[in-house]
């Protein structure tokens, strides 16, 4: 079996004829019979059955097409990647984000991105963090944003910011007489909380229990965004990610600083078998930059 038995084995189906693929493959009628021909004997079953001179797909042939055509799809797909890299480089970058920044801070890092590659394509994906780090080792993804409740073992890594958790609660709550909110005011109030495996949830639920307070837990969501969309409902109060606040000031949400500090950790990942390509650096310094000049209130530290 050869590619060019196979591709006038294809160019027979989507035509129709031997004739009709011969125009299509730039050869004459009796090279395709031939190439269809030796197709034929080297899978060792039939793969049209000829009736009054028309080839029809035998069940067989039918079924070997169906892989036959997934391979062109690929091989269409490696050249629209040569094209790309052709005309712009490796311009291609994949992204993938927790759900806090990859709505807000990830696409104005994406924009600032475009200043200087305006031909790049960049795929966005939102996700849980476990499946960024998973996405990122199979090589599937670029560039992860993930938070650190992920195994970062065998992955190249750096930190992008610790952000301090705001206390987030609808207008007219009895918060709002208070300029920071504690563990201990937490007692007995309907509480929106983050996943079990959230690091800062972790070190919310400690504190409170150290300061004798019982949330009454209402809700669970790995989102932050969520949360403060179930908060500005009025389902309950919660702490959020400051990345993933913006827009709901303006809708009614308030926010306080929460005391002590409870922090939402972030990391960069990277694949682990090749080398940072231009557009990945280019857009991690994208990423920095945004973050380095959003509000004082949600600043990072970088440790």
């Amino acid at each position: 079996m050869n590619f060019r038995q196979v591709e006038a084995f294809r160019a027979v189906i989507l035509s129709g004829s031997t004739s009709r693929a011969a125009e299509l493959m730039g050869v004459t009628q009796p090279n395709v019979s031939r190439l269809v021909g030796e197709l034929e004997e080297a899978v060792g079953f039939a793969l049209f059955d000829r009736v009054k001179g028309r080839l029809i797909p035998t069940p067989e042939g039918q079924a070997f097409y169906r892989d036959v055509d997934q391979s062109f799809r690929g091989l269409d797909k490696l050249r629209s990647s040569a094209a790309r890299i052709r005309d712009f480089g490796s311009g291609h970058i994949r992204v993938a984000s927790l759900a806090a920044a990859g709505t807000t801070i990830v696409p104005r890092a994406v924009r600032k991105f475009r200043e200087s590659f305006p031909s790049a394509v960049v795929t966005l994906s939102i996700m849980t963090s476990a499946s960024v780090r998973n996405h990122i080792v199979d090589g599937e993804y670029d560039l992860g944003l993930a938070a650190d409740e992920v195994d970062l073992s065998g992955l190249e890594h750096q930190v992008f910011g610790s952000f301090p958790a705001l206390c987030a609660f609808p207008k007219g709550h009895p918060f709002a007489a208070k300029d920071i909110i504690r563990p201990a005011d937490f007692d007995g109030l309907d509480y929106v909380a983050l996943s079990p495996e959230d690091r800062a949830r972790l070190k919310f639920d400690r504190l409170c229990e150290d300061a004798g307070a019982k949330p009454n837990l209402i809700i669970e969501t790995p989102y932050a965004i969520t949360a403060c969309a179930l908060i500005l409902e009025g389902v309950g109060v919660g702490i959020v990610n400051p990345l993933a606040i913006d827009g709901f000031a303006e809708r009614g949400l308030v926010f306080r600083p929460f005391e002590p500090a409870v922090y939402f950790k972030s990391y960069l990942l990277f694949r682990p078998d090749v080398q940072k390509a231009r557009l990945v650096r280019a857009f991690v310094s994208a990423l920095l930059d945004v973050r380095n000049t959003r509000p004082s209130t949600v600043r990072p530290n970088d440790t």
